[in-house]
């Protein structure tokens, strides 16, 4: 397939997990992809995406794109008395506030090129999840994000859709279940693998439903999130 053939791609978190699958598949489509991570790479455009004004700065000097993946994103599973204002604040900045950055400095490209956006949400901004104050609140402004953005540029030709994963096997986490707090369910990433049938997805599956969302065949679909979740929000 070649649905992006002479397509210019931004993708967020491209180092690793989703990202780089994203970006690997859309290559693998004839993209031009530019790769952006926090984490040195091949390839990779090094950028904190908490640093907001590099990160508007860099985007807005890399020129026109028809599609923007905003991909990166943490989280840190904490017993909600354990949350610090530094922990809540970091997983809104990457999580909600840098989509946000990015889709900002990358509009007047996608408005010229009546391109379109694509967010990656989650199951927990869809519904709550225990021991996830700041990523469920961060996830579900993403949400809503989408929606407002593509309410606004619906009649500028620019969609805006996002996918909302439950589980996926990626070092993100893997990180997540390997530094749960002392004192926390131990069974809790076993308990979300149960619930998502056949298990947790892999990172290529939501790379597909990204390109699905960010190709011609889905023209008439804007402001939609995705469930990619094995029935969970069912």
């Amino acid at each position: 397939m070649t649905r992006f053939a002479g397509k210019r791609v931004l993708v967020t978190g491209a180092a690793s997990g989703v990202g780089k699958a994203t970006a690997t598949l859309f290559e693998s489509e004839d993209a031009e992809v530019v790769r952006i991570d926090v984490t040195p790479g091949d390839s990779i455009v090094e950028c904190d995406l908490t640093d907001f004004a590099r990160t508007a700065s860099l985007v807005g000097s890399l020129g026109a794109f028809d599609v923007v993946l905003n991909i990166a994103g943490i989280v840190k599973l904490q017993h909600l008395a354990d949350v610090t204002l530094d922990s809540w604040q970091r997983q809104l900045d990457i999580n909600l506030t840098a989509p946000f950055i990015v889709s900002q400095a990358a509009l007047p490209g996608l408005l010229e090129r009546r391109g379109n956006i694509v967010n990656v949400s989650s199951v927990a901004g869809v519904r709550g999840q225990a021991y996830s104050a700041a990523y469920c609140a961060s996830k579900a402004g993403l949400l809503m994000l989408t929606k407002s953005m593509a309410l606004e540029l619906s009649q500028k030709g620019v969609r805006v859709n996002c996918v909302c994963p439950g589980g996926i096997d990626t070092p993100l986490v893997a990180e997540a279940a390997r530094t749960l707090p002392m004192g926390l369910d131990e069974k809790l990433m076993q308990r979300l693998y149960n619930v998502m049938p056949p298990g947790f997805s892999a990172p290529e599956e939501i790379a597909h439903a990204i390109a699905y969302l960010a190709s011609d065949a889905a023209r008439s679909v804007t402001g939609t999130a995705l469930s990619i979740d094995g029935g969970i929000v069912s």
